[in-house]
Formats: structure tokens, sequence, C-alpha cells
């Protein structure tokens, strides 16, 4: 009994490392999902519905990302960036929106080797929903965790009226 659960044990795990995530097969799930694909040292630029997503891998850390910038920091106000902090925790699920460079982006990161097919598709479309629902719903699924989805505005301390 031992030795059948340790063959059948063995022969899941060739299984899995057989699906191994690699730039190459990473590069053909985004070429069938988006409209055109351009190869950037370890970094693949990518369009899908006019929107311009960027997928950055590194094996030797066994990492990668997908990006979509969203807006520039100097043209949102606080309540902007207030709104995607909480959407991080409740209506951005596999993405979050991020600060780099003076750019909001949309991000999704992951272990590159254990990642699937499915997850870079799944991916892919969340990265590009968060993007696109900035300053509105800030969401990548249909999906939203409960509790507050937008900050609560704090009343505006009143003047004082010197007389």
């Amino acid at each position: 009994m031992h030795r059948l659960l340790f063959l059948l044990f063995a022969s899941y795990s060739m299984g899995l490392a057989a699906q191994e995530m690699t730039p190459e097969k990473l590069y053909e799930i985004i070429e069938q999902e988006s409209d055109t694909v351009k190869v950037v040292g370890n970094s693949y630029h990518f369009v899908l519905n006019d929107a311009m997503l960027i997928c950055v891998y590194d094996e030797n850390a066994n990492r990668m990302r997908i990006i979509a910038p969203v807006v520039k920091l100097d043209e949102i106000g606080e309540d902007e960036i207030l709104n995607a902090l909480v959407a991080n925790f409740h209506s951005a699920l596999d993405v979050k929106y991020a600060l780099s460079d003076e750019i909001i982006w949309s991000v999704y990161t992951h272990p590159l080797q254990q990642l699937s097919d499915a997850q870079v598709v799944d991916a892919i479309q969340q990265v590009y929903a968060a993007a696109l629902t900035f300053g509105s719903s800030y969401s990548s699924t249909n999906l939203v965790f409960p509790g507050n989805k937008k900050k609560v505005e704090k009343p505006k301390a009143k003047p004082l009226n010197k007389t």
C-alpha cells in the first residue's frame, strides 16, 4: 500500500514538474491573448484592446509580473489614491495598484515556474480590468469582498469666524 501511494505521489509530482512555466510558454500565452506583442529583453510588451501591458520575468529569481500603466500621479488627487488602497483590500483581487516612477500601475506578481496557463490568462484579464476601472469601481473582477468599497470622507473642519 505504501509503495502504491509513493508511486502515485511520484507520478503526480513529475506531472507538476513537467508543467513548469517558462518564458517561451509565457510568450505563447500572451501572444494568444493579446493584439500585438513585442519582445524587449526579458519582457514582453503587448497590447490588449488598445491598452499597453508589460510582462517582466526573471528566471533566476523565479519571478514574473504583468503590469499596466494607469495614470500619472500628478493627474489624480488624494481621493483616488485612497480609493485605490481600499480597492487593494476589497476589489483588486490578484492585482494591486502600485506607485513607481510617479505612475500608478496595475500589478500582478507570481513565482514564474509555479504559474499555470490559466493563471497567466486570468492575470492578463485582471491587470487590464484594474487599469480600466481605476477611478470608478477600482476592480479586477466582478467579485468584491465585503466591507468599505471607497474611503469615507471625513467632515471638513469649519473655519472659525473672528469677529
